[in-house]
């Protein structure tokens, strides 16, 4: 059975870590089937949203595979680190916006890989946090950097060198999370959040997130620059032409991706 599952319907897809017997925890075969999953997602134009989830009741990620890490050697240990930073980060630079369906426990490289989606929308009993210190190593998945730049550096310290762990409604309060629901209705609100983007033209989203994640970490002019250009990208589409189309008719538009 295969570690990393993938679903398509209707222009979203669903990508579940699926180890529930370990609490979704990464070893570096789920780690390299999930980049062949992510890479497979980021050329397929027909996919205009993903959701990212952990099988079962009780985690979203639990994060690495500690027992899978006793016995790597230290080049081993190295060759992990960076393959699970690789993923994550072609995860934060996918086109299409991504949702982390926080199911459980999202702890160590777990939280790490919700912090590299645009979107979490957390289950009330879900536990998250970064441990690592506690263990005598540090976030090496890009906890350090996303955290800081979404809640700031005092924040995002006080959580890491504590290896503090919170619940959802108090990472609600820290603003890591966008909404905190029961968890039986978790995915569908999950699923909600994707067809309200998904009803907007596909490039245009595409390069709204464009200029977001590539504006927010530069000075204001050259973020200007970067929008310019995005726009520059929509203005000969298909779709750009149709909502006007829609508009006049006063009917909704059918976007293609074009």
């Amino acid at each position: 059975m295969s570690n990393v599952l993938l679903e398509k319907k209707d222009h979203l897809a669903t990508i579940t870590i699926n180890r529930p017997d370990q609490l979704n925890c990464f070893d570096y075969a789920t780690l390299d089937q999930l980049e062949e999953v992510v890479e497979e997602i980021q050329v397929d134009r027909d996919i205009r949203c993903v959701i990212i989830t952990g099988a079962g009741e009780k985690a979203f990620s639990a994060g690495a595979d500690l027992k899978e890490r006793r016995k790597l050697n230290e080049n081993q240990v190295r060759r992990n680190v960076n393959k699970i930073r690789k993923v994550f980060t072609l995860i934060e630079e996918l086109p299409q916006p991504t949702i982390a369906a926080v199911n459980g426990y999202a702890l160590g490289g777990g939280f790490e890989l919700a912090l590299a989606c645009d979107f979490r929308y957390v289950a009330d009993h879900a536990v998250l946090g970064l441990p690592e210190v506690s263990w005598a190593i540090i976030p090496g998945a890009g906890g350090t950097q996303r955290l800081t730049k979404l809640i700031g550096p005092s924040f995002a310290k006080e959580l890491i060198l504590t290896a503090r762990k919170i619940d959802a409604q108090q990472a609600k309060e820290y603003g890591i999370v966008n909404k905190v629901v029961a968890k039986e209705v978790l995915m569908e609100e999950c699923v909600n959040l994707a067809e309200e983007i998904m009803q907007n033209g596909p490039l245009a989203v595409i390069q709204a997130k464009h200029a977001i994640n590539n504006g927010s970490n530069v000075d204001s002019y050259t973020g200007m620059h970067i929008e310019s250009k995005a726009y520059e990208v929509i203005i000969p589409t298909e779709d750009r032409i149709e909502a006007l189309e829609a508009f006049k008719e006063k009917r909704k538009p059918n976007f293609k991706g074009k």
